[in-house]
């Protein structure tokens, strides 16, 4: 026998061994952790349970060892290994300690490990769900540093998706690969590449970042004489131990049960017995265990085949709810089967003067949990599970337990099933599991609902992915608004998260047709007005529309009366703020617009930043006009409650993601770049943890590549464009601040003047014929001119002009300076000194601390002033320009923007 007593297992077993030695070592050192993920593959029966059960003996002195299993058919079970590797740790803790560990997530959290009933109906966030699952694991393992957790996982292949999703999300988040806890999984290979999402890609991801990955093979047949000697006897002769290794093709499963029946059958291990060996063999897996099985009776065979349906739910109480057996019946048999090295034994005896509860009865191998599963007849199977179903509901477990075999069940046109998939999909929402919600919907719909819920259940499974998968929304939701049993509210709200889907899906135009046709059937009121700030919404978010203007005026004449009175009509009210805004209305306006939009100067109830009915586009929008009518400050308490609105609820994608976008623009336009930089480059991280070429990467990526330009960082700038693709051809939504016009700034700043001028005269074309004149949010006109002053003056003279003009009728001081100092390009020397300091006088009255630092670099080289230039150094070097750009930016002032 080898290390830990198993065969040919020492180089693994040596694996292991130092990776709970660097663990240990690190958390007593007490720097970084010094875990990582260990994997060991190999097919059914090669040993790899017997591995891990090794690997636990021997760490267990000095780690934590949580262990997990998982189950063939368990893997519709959200959460499942995540509560078998976490619920022991935490029952050995107080409640204030569990509370402590949870922070202020326990509500979001503790359902999905199972310890609480969730609080609300409302669906939690998936992507905050796991994070928020991966920091409580990294805070358990800084409680349990002195015993540093390692995590046991077997037959990881059968892993529920969002338990993998959690130790994905856990393992992937340190770029150093080094873990607080060692993570060890075991599985079957991949029978081919994994194609496309899903959880085979999750545990090849997972596999792919492992420190060590480990085949194992099967015994030799020196091994396998080792062990029949072991078992058998030393007097076991070469002849028969080379027929076992034949038989057995060296599987230690199948060699190891071979050789219990041959002792079982006192069979005498020499060369006379060797032909009996095959034969024996067949009983050791496939139809030849169903038979062994067989052999029991029919007792035994029952109890067999409730134990495999109710899996991990076998309590002695619920196999004889299910049998029908009474408990002495199920006891008897249960020996039977131990006897037979078909089951485990259970433990028995007492803590202290408490009896320990009986655990549920397991096979002593998955393969004969899969030959009995199987041996089941299908239509026995079937029954089996809907009266599993029933059982667990009368035992009291809730709709998401029962709905595992509710899902296995042949529709029957049943409505008191109906009623539970859609009950078990409220509960796996509740706890981000949409996948698990989805399931139970879409076989509800098979069942199927009757006429007057049909829509109602499409309706669900529509809301069930809107957020995970917008383009199958689509497809319920329509089929449920074309169907009758909907009611007035309901469907409205459907097409409301319609029009929220499509826009999802990058389908602005249609979300806005579909708003509108559903609006103009809808009776005037609330309903109605919900409807239309949806269409003015999505028809004002798209890149390209067919007439802006009249669209604007329409939307004007819409909310001339309105006062505020009710939440649809400040959610208008602040579409018609944004959209004044980005025509350069007077900023005074807009800002009376935002202020009438909001209530004590926060969004009203119902409006919020998490808000499930009208989403968080409304709240967003107000900041973001503030932002851009030179009140960033009212912008900033916006978007910091959004930030902690999102991450009090969970709320960990693309929603945080933005609202540190929305951050950062704020501080852009107050000029304080290094932190503008950060919020930035945290919401570009925040969103590539969700995915690829979302919207938040668009409008992220433009302010980053502004704020870097700012910053002298040129470099940088074209870094980030070229990760993120920012140029043509551009998404159908606009991009914040205005795409084209930044990616015109970056080109100027690397000298590509032709490129810069087509680029930003795109942006001219495809804004002006929209009504589009914010000099701010598109600046265009500036760079433009700047651009063409050397070549065309008088077109770039006309244009700077223009953009005055424009600037004069928004009225911020930030428009009115940044204008100005272009002006002043194309003045004589005395009118440019004073159109600087004009531009100075204003920027200085402006929150754009940024833009007032180039305005005086220009005034102090239009006047030769040592101390002003001195002055205006520092102030843009507070506003973290590096060093070396302000001097080089002003050189370039005549042709290039100064950035």
């Amino acid at each position: 026998m080898e290390r830990g007593g198993l065969l040919e297992r020492g180089p693994e077993l040596a694996a292991a061994a130092h990776a709970v030695d660097e663990l240990v070592a690190g958390a007593k050192a007490g720097g970084p952790g010094r875990g990582g993920i260990l994997v060991y593959r190999g097919d059914a029966g090669i040993g790899k349970t017997a591995l891990l059960a090794e690997i636990h003996r021997t760490a267990r002195d000095r780690c934590t060892v949580l262990t997990a299993r998982g189950g063939e058919t368990l893997t519709s079970v959200p959460f499942h290994l995540t509560r078998q590797l976490l619920q022991p740790a935490l029952d050995g803790l107080g409640a204030d300690e569990v509370r402590q560990l949870f922070g202020d997530h326990f509500d979001l959290l503790a359902p999905a490990l199972g310890i609480v009933p969730p609080s609300s109906d409302v669906p939690a966030d998936p992507q905050g769900v796991l994070l928020g699952l991966a920091r409580l694991l990294d805070r358990l393992a800084d409680r349990l540093r002195d015993r540093p957790p390692v995590l046991l996982v077997d037959d990881v292949h059968w892993a529920d998706a969002e338990s993998l999703a959690w130790l994905d999300a856990f393992t992937r988040t340190r770029h150093d690969g080094r873990l607080p806890a060692l993570v060890v999984l075991a599985h079957r290979p991949f029978v081919r590449e994994p194609q496309g999402p899903g959880p085979s890609a999750t545990l090849a991801a997972l596999a792919g970042r492992a420190v060590l990955t480990l085949g194992l093979h099967a015994l030799t047949s020196t091994a396998t004489a080792a062990l029949a000697r072991d078992v058998l006897g030393e007097h076991a002769d070469e002849p028969f131990c080379r027929e076992l290794w034949t038989v057995t093709s060296g599987n230690p499963y199948e060699t190891v049960e071979l050789l219990a029946k041959a002792r079982d059958r006192m069979l005498e291990p020499v060369a006379g017995s060797a032909g009996l060996l095959r034969d024996l063999g067949a009983g050791t897996r496939g139809g030849g265990l169903v038979a062994r099985l067989e052999e029991l009776g029919s007792g035994p065979t029952q109890l067999a085949w409730a134990t495999a349906v109710l899996g991990t739910d076998s309590t002695p109480d619920l196999l004889v709810s299910l049998t029908g057996m009474d408990a002495k019946q199920v006891a008897e048999y249960t020996e039977l089967l131990r006897a037979a090295r078909i089951v485990t034994a259970p433990p028995t005896g007492r803590n202290g003067l408490a009896p320990v509860p009986v655990p549920p009865l397991e096979f002593t191998h998955p393969l004969i949990a899969t030959a009995v599963y199987g041996s089941v007849p299908p239509a026995r199977r079937t029954a089996m599970h809907g009266q599993a179903a029933w059982v667990l509901s009368r035992a009291g477990h809730g709709p998401a337990a029962v709905s595992r075999h509710l899902l296995e069940v042949h529709p029957d046109d049943d409505q008191d099933v109906v009623s539970k998939l859609r009950a078990a999909a409220v509960e796996h929402l509740a706890v981000g599991a949409p996948d698990a919600a989805r399931r139970c919907l879409e076989r509800a719909l098979i069942e199927p609902p009757g006429p007057d819920t049909y829509a109602r259940v499409l309706y669900e499974l529509g809301c069930s992915s809107l957020l995970t998968a917008p383009a199958a929304t689509v497809g319920h939701l329509r089929s449920a608004l074309e169907l009758p049993g909907l009611d007035d509210d309901l469907r409205i709200d459907a097409t409301f998260r319609l029009t929220q889907a499509l826009a999802h899906n990058n389908q602005l135009q249609e979300a806005a047709r579909t708003a509108a046709v559903e609006h103009a059937r809808t009776p005037p009121g609330t309903g109605r007005r919900r409807l239309q700030a949806a269409h003015f919404m999505y028809e004002g978010f798209q890149a390209a529309e067919a007439d802006g203007p009249d669209r604007s005026r329409r939307l004007a004449e819409l909310t001339a009366g309105f006062t505020g009175a009710d939440n649809s009509e400040r959610a208008l009210i602040t579409v018609r703020g944004f959209d004044a805004m980005m025509r350069g209305e007077p900023a005074a306006e807009v800002v009376r617009l935002c202020d009438r939009a909001l209530v004590d100067g926060a969004p009203a109830r119902g409006l919020s930043w998490t808000d499930q009915e009208w989403g968080f586009e409304i709240p967003s929008l107000t900041g973001i006009a503030y932002a851009f009518a030179d009140r960033p400050d009212r912008a900033e308490s916006l978007f910091t409650e959004a930030v902690r609105a999102f991450e009090i609820s969970g709320w960990s994608g693309a929603h945080l993601a933005f609202a540190h976008t929305l951050l950062g623009l704020v501080h852009r336009r107050r000029g304080n770049l290094p932190r503008a930089q950060h919020h930035l480059e945290e919401g570009l991280r925040l969103a590539d943890r969700v995915g690829d070429g979302l919207p938040v990467h668009w409008d992220t990526a433009c302010l980053l590549i502004d704020t870097l330009i700012a910053r002298g960082r040129t470099a940088e700038a074209r870094a980030v464009a070229d990760r993120y693709s920012f140029g043509p051809p551009w998404p159908g939504a606009i991009v914040l601040p205005d795409g084209p016009s930044v990616l015109g700034r970056l080109l100027l700043a690397e000298g590509r003047v032709e490129e810069a001028v087509s680029t930003l005269e795109g942006a001219a074309e495809a804004l002006t014929v929209r009504g589009r004149h914010h000099i701010v949010w598109a600046p265009w006109p500036l760079d433009l001119a700047r651009a063409l002053a050397p070549t065309d003056p008088d077109r770039a003279a006309r244009i700077a002009h223009e953009a005055h003009a424009h600037a004069e009728r928004l009225g911020t001081h930030t428009a009115l300076g940044e204008a100005l100092r272009c002006l002043a390009l194309f003045a004589d020397p005395s009118e440019s000194r004073r159109l600087l300091e004009r531009a100075v006088e204003h920027l200085a009255a402006s929150p754009s601390r940024y833009e007032e630092a180039r305005a005086r670099l220009a005034l102090a080289h239009a006047t030769g002033s040592a101390e002003a230039l001195a002055e205006a150094t520092a102030l843009a070097a507070t506003c973290g320009v590096d060093p070396l750009a302000p001097e080089a930016v002003t050189a370039r002032v005549s042709s290039h923007p100064p950035e």
